[in-house]
């Protein structure tokens, strides 16, 4: 009988091509000596990744691991998908980079496709460079649209690290306290795990999500410009709120004349399986939808889409975006789009993400440290604790728990305000033989 400790990541048919370019230690000097050191690294000895297939990484020694991380849920249908590929190449070959001043087909081709996926009335795409810069143009609009200046963010997520954005993130680790974005006001997220009121659900009435009618009426003017969260938090820890949180907030945020943003950066492109967008989860249709990370299977590429008559707004004034609707990002980004079709991305999303749920929540069974499992499809998170009653966090035991994953050939990532929860957010072509890998080393590293 194969025990854990003899199993091995499946067996694959690609080679990748032996590294023999800087070491490891010179690109490390490099770094300490040209790099920002804002710029962090994982792990207390730092890889370096050299290669990419579908689910798979490979750094300068040639190990491979299962990046069950997606380059921080960026990677959508795979590392250097072949599809992708070839078509990216065919248009460096032709054109780089006109800016949208001249005419190209790409763009309109690709603001064609995603309006084919937007709730009905959402047909006008931004094209940026992030979803940072996605949710600034967003929140502009919902601005200029409205007339009314504030706006109504979540506690416990994230959006970005402009001034916006970081305003917006109600983390205090990634807020820099120069940094006072006026006009920001944050609500209460649907965390049931940890419920800053102590109650359950569903006795609890929703109060998280009614909070967001005092939060108005008490600090702000009473009209808003707008509401914006994640419908399920991503570095806040795969938060998921119950169904009704969001239709009971976008009433009152409407009611107070603001429009809703979903922020589907992270939960969108088919990753919670079960629907196309992270919010149709919760049967609200929102007034935009800002995308990036997925939308583009790596590249740098962000996108606000929402209505004809809120997207008038940005003629106010000249708005320009030098490198956004660029030809090489329109492309890739309308190549995963179709990627996402052809091969079943989204559906496969919805199986292995269900097994692996129903793996994660079988550990819990198992292994007291696991304190809630959360998510939908490929967008799941383990947070860890170290009483399961006081639910005091274990954040220094899950940097442990990536570590010897790590060694395991498995590539985790964390978040949560105490960096206590495990996301596990991998590329959406893994199988169901990847799963059992993951599974199976993950019970054997709480077990140890």
């Amino acid at each position: 009988m194969t025990t854990k400790a003899q199993m091995q990541l499946p067996i694959i048919d690609h080679q990748p091509t032996p590294y023999d370019g800087l070491s490891r230690d010179e690109v490390i000097a490099l770094r300490k000596q040209y790099v920002s050191p804002g710029v962090i690294t994982y792990y207390r000895e730092p890889m370096m990744v050299v290669e990419g297939h579908m689910q798979y990484v490979w750094d300068d020694q040639g190990t491979r691991y299962l990046d069950a991380f997606a380059g921080i849920v960026t990677v959508s249908v795979g590392h250097c998908h072949p599809k992708i590929v070839e078509k990216v190449k065919e248009q460096t070959g032709k054109l780089q980079h006109t800016t949208t001043i001249y005419l190209h087909p790409t763009i309109a081709q690709f603001a064609e496709k995603l309006a084919e996926k937007m709730p009905d009335g959402l047909t006008r795409s931004y094209f940026t460079n992030s979803g940072s810069e996605a949710n600034e143009v967003a929140i502009l609009s919902a601005r200029e649209h409205t007339g009314n200046t504030q706006v109504i963010g979540l506690r416990n997520g994230y959006h970005g690290g402009t001034a916006t954005t970081m305003g917006l993130t109600a983390h205090g680790s990634w807020k820099f306290k120069s940094n006072n974005a006026p006009g920001i006001v944050h609500t209460h997220a649907g965390y049931c795990y940890r419920c800053p009121y102590g109650l359950e659900y569903p006795s609890c009435d929703l109060k998280c999500a009614h909070d967001v009618k005092e939060v108005i009426e008490y600090q702000t003017s009473g009209e808003v410009a707008c509401f914006i969260g994640e419908p399920i938090q991503g570095v806040g820890g795969a938060v998921v709120p119950p169904k009704e949180y969001f239709q009971i907030v976008y009433d009152i945020v409407r009611q107070h004349g603001g429009i809703c943003i979903a922020d589907e950066v992270q939960g969108g492109f088919g990753r919670t399986g079960k629907h196309f967008w992270s919010h149709q989860n919760y049967d609200v249709v929102p007034d935009a939808i800002t995308m990036a990370k997925g939308i583009g299977n790596g590249i740098p590429l962000g996108a606000f889409t929402t209505t004809e008559e809120i997207s008038e707004v940005m003629t106010n004034k000249i708005h320009f975006n030098t490198y956004g609707g660029n030809p090489i990002s329109m492309t890739q980004g309308l190549a995963t789009l179709e990627v996402i079709e052809e091969d079943g991305i989204q559906q496969n999303a919805l199986e292995v993400g269900n097994h692996l749920k129903d793996g994660f929540l079988a550990l819990q069974e198992k292994h007291d440290i696991i304190g809630d499992v959360r998510g939908m499809g490929l967008m799941l998170g383990v947070e860890l604790v170290r009483d399961r009653k006081t639910k005091e966090p274990a954040n220094t035991e899950a940097s442990d728990v990536m570590e010897a994953m790590k060694q395991r050939g498995v590539l985790l990532g964390k978040g949560g305000l105490y960096g206590n929860t495990l996301r596990i957010k991998p590329p959406m072509c893994i199988t169901k033989d990847d799963a059992n890998y993951l599974l199976a080393m993950l019970d054997e590293v709480l077990g140890e």
